[in-house]
């Protein structure tokens, strides 16, 4: 269990490296100089024989495209990697040049927005967090707490706008990736917003946004457990409940970019009020917001007070761990639907691996012993070992990091086409 993902202590100069470590199918094979370039910054450092062997491509390939790279201010030779012998001159090796592009990642929320910069090789620079306002805002009010946010960790980087090559946004709602529009989310006002139009005519930086799901799963793929695994599901639990998968090693968006809305599926017909507008939605039994109006009849509050779904939901856990049945049965039964939406995972995808993350894993009771049973025992599996659960508790850093490897994905593809202008 994590909090944040962070840079890595590293006692050496070798970048930590970023990004997929699996290579990609025949099916979906890139350029070859987008592969070296990928191999290089997942790597952090490599050595030429080392990009022949892992692409199985000719030492001359190899030399000639990476030779192309360097032109381009993308890579540089570097010395240093550990010698094989112990003699002579340390072999030449090859890294992406940090500070050729600069991306910052977004992460939008109920409670709290947050920022990272990261250069090229996606080490991050600088970090900033503001206390969302409340209620839903209007397009040109979201911008205006964008421009505090970025204002924010551009200074604590030392760097202006006209540094950034991109900026990245993950939110929570209906999002479309390849417009930039948000036909719908909580935090909006408006519907069918083109975020992505309005922030480059306001900025003059290009926007890539998605859902913040997708964006925390990008995260495990660029820099967490999920660097080496073909196949994995992200399953978050915050104010909403959301979920990213990787599928061959890529990021899966369904056909039309929007699919995988697992806390919009149905568990219970004319069931609980969801914030969706529809009912029987599995987030109207899981999110903040499902079990917090379950938490005011439980604790006796008054329904109107002010207090916060998160200080509500404190109480409630507190409650429960002391031994109040009726706070502890309203995480049981949350666990439970919970267990329904896992197995449905697991039943139509059959991934290696899913992560449960978000601020509501800190609640034990959602990943019980009991509730992962009741997820396998709702799963068909004979004959085969049942799919790995890990829970990441992780801060909301880790979903603006996800959104700089968005970011990095997009300029490295318009860095690697400048090589052929």
């Amino acid at each position: 269990m994590y909090d944040v993902i962070a840079p890595d202590p590293n006692e050496s100069d070798v970048p930590a490296g970023c990004g997929p470590l699996l290579p990609i199918s025949a099916a979906d094979k890139k350029p070859l100089r987008r592969q070296i370039f990928e191999h290089v910054r997942a790597a952090g450092r490599a050595a030429r024989t080392d990009v022949t062997r892992a692409l199985e491509i000719s030492a001359g390939s190899a030399t000639t495209l990476s030779a192309d790279l360097i032109s381009a201010g993308l890579l540089r030779e570097v010395e240093g990697l550990p010698r094989e012998s112990g003699r002579g001159r340390p072999p030449v090796a090859l890294e992406v040049v940090p500070e050729a592009r600069h991306v910052i990642g977004i992460k939008l929320s109920d409670e709290n927005h947050s920022a990272v910069l990261t250069d090229f090789a996606g080490q991050m620079l600088a970090d900033a967090t503001l206390p969302t306002p409340p209620n839903r805002k209007s397009l040109d009010e979201l911008l205006e707490e964008v421009d505090a946010l970025m204002d924010l960790v551009l200074k604590a980087a030392g760097k202006s706008l006209a540094d950034i090559s991109a900026v990245a946004i993950g939110m929570s709602g209906i999002v479309d990736h390849e417009t930039g529009t948000v036909p719908w989310s909580p935090l909006l006002s408006d519907q069918d917003a083109d975020l992505a139009a309005a922030f480059l005519a306001r900025f003059g930086v290009p926007l890539h946004v998605d859902n913040d799901a997708n964006v925390l799963t990008l995260a495990e793929l660029w820099f967490g457990a999920g660097r080496s695994m073909s196949d994995f599901a992200v399953v978050t639990i915050e104010n909403g409940v959301g979920m990213g998968m990787v599928l061959e090693n890529r990021l899966f968006r369904g056909s039309r970019g929007m699919g995988l809305e697992l806390g919009h599926t149905k568990v219970h017909l004319d069931g609980a009020l969801c914030r969706c507008g529809q009912r029987g939605c599995l987030e109207a039994y899981l999110a903040d917001y499902a079990l917090a109006r379950e938490a005011a009849t439980a604790l006796h509050r008054n329904p109107r007070n002010l207090q916060s779904p998160n200080a509500m939901l404190d109480a409630l856990f507190a409650q429960a761990k002391s031994g109040n049945d009726a706070a502890r049965t309203i995480f049981q039964r949350a666990g439970r639907y919970l267990s329904v939406g896992l197995s449905n995972v697991v039943q139509l995808f059959d991934p290696e691996l899913i992560i449960l993350s978000g601020a509501r894993m800190q609640y034990d009771y959602l990943y019980a012993e009991e509730v992962l049973a009741e997820m396998q025992k709702l799963t068909l599996h004979h004959g085969r070992s049942p799919c790995r659960i890990e829970t990441h508790t992780w801060g909301d850093l880790v979903w603006a990091r996800g959104a700089t490897a968005l970011a990095l994905a997009a300029v490295t593809d318009s860095a690697l086409g400048d090589i052929y202008t």
